[in-house]
């Protein structure tokens, strides 16, 4: 059973010893902590593979080839020490507005630039799997969508003129929840806020027959055929018994208070990550501890390259 720090201070003094990140990364990312060559695939068995010593890394029994724990991972062919990864970590998924890269870049001595990819390439590794629908054990469910975009008021004039051609969502992006009270939240990036879109969101991601709340946006009827249906007209009131999106509602707001106190400037290319950020840290918030939301992650990091390249748009088809 690896040792799991309590404290960013704990952590900080815990991960400063390369081998007990080594060690750490290694318990979480495979099975029983056995290394798994990623080159052909043999698991650690009976045979074990060769521990370099001086290289901190392993070689493979069976192909004879090298790899370290990094490899396959969010860290690949990263320079940076895993004491930096791990500590960004711990800060990106306890901070509950979420740290920016220049706070990173600060604490840790890196450059900004540095930071930011590393920040994006630990938001990939909290990017969920796919959990199944909301609300298969019963439920209720709420659905609620927002607009996230810059401010007017902080914008430089001929950015404003660019930017802002009507009023209100106008050079906003649309982002859509769906919220199981007591349980999970879902966010999704989408084009529009037109009855095909919506529709085709609730029902890839939430489970027939269950209640759902929404608002009086015209685009959800229709629901009803599927779900029991209620909605809140908010030009009455916010609630009506258990009727309402207040969740959801509460959550957006938490979500933008990340991104425009933490995060101030996010491009809408890259709102999904920021979401998954917001999503990760919102289910892991009941019964999990500072160490357990960090082990959760840390174990997802697995399978997940993000180059700056395709961060950047500089490969076609990056977003």
């Amino acid at each position: 059973m690896i040792y799991m720090p309590k404290t960013l201070v704990e952590a900080t003094r815990y991960y400063s010893d390369e081998q007990v990140c080594i060690d750490t990364v290694a318990a979480l990312r495979w099975p029983n902590g056995k290394p798994v060559c990623p080159k052909c695939g043999v698991e650690e068995g009976d045979r074990k593979h060769y521990w370099l010593k001086t290289q901190k890394r392993w070689k493979c029994y069976s192909c004879r080839k090298q790899f370290s724990v990094k490899v396959n991972s969010v860290f690949e062919d990263s320079a940076l020490g895993l004491d930096i990864w791990l500590i960004a970590l711990w800060m990106l998924v306890n901070c509950k507005n979420g740290v920016s890269s220049h706070e990173i870049a600060r604490e840790t001595g890196i450059a900004q630039k540095n930071a930011w990819h590393l920040l994006h390439r630990l938001r990939y590794a909290l990017q969920p799997k796919d959990g199944g629908k909301l609300g298969t054990d019963g439920g209720v469910i709420e659905v609620d969508e927002s607009f996230i975009g810059g401010k007017a008021r902080n914008m430089h004039t001929a950015k404003r003129k660019v930017a802002i051609q009507g009023r209100g969502a106008t050079g906003k992006t649309v982002v859509m929840g769906m919220l199981e009270r007591g349980g999970k939240v879902k966010t999704v990036v989408v084009s529009d806020r037109h009855k095909k879109t919506l529709q085709a969101e609730v029902r890839k991601h939430i489970a027939p027959g269950v209640e759902v709340m929404t608002d009086e946006l015209l685009s959800y009827e229709g629901l009803s055929g599927d779900y029991t249906h209620n909605v809140i007209n908010h030009a009455e009131r916010y609630v009506d018994g258990i009727v309402h999106t207040n969740g959801m509602e509460n959550y957006w707001s938490l979500t933008k208070r990340a991104l425009h106190g933490t995060y101030v400037s996010v491009e809408p290319f890259h709102l999904f990550r920021y979401l998954d950020e917001q999503a990760f840290r919102y289910n892991n918030r009941t019964d999990k501890t500072n160490a357990d939301r960090f082990s959760i992650a840390l174990s997802q990091i697995a399978g997940k390259r993000l180059q700056f390249k395709e961060l950047t748009g500089q490969v076609e088809g990056s977003f």
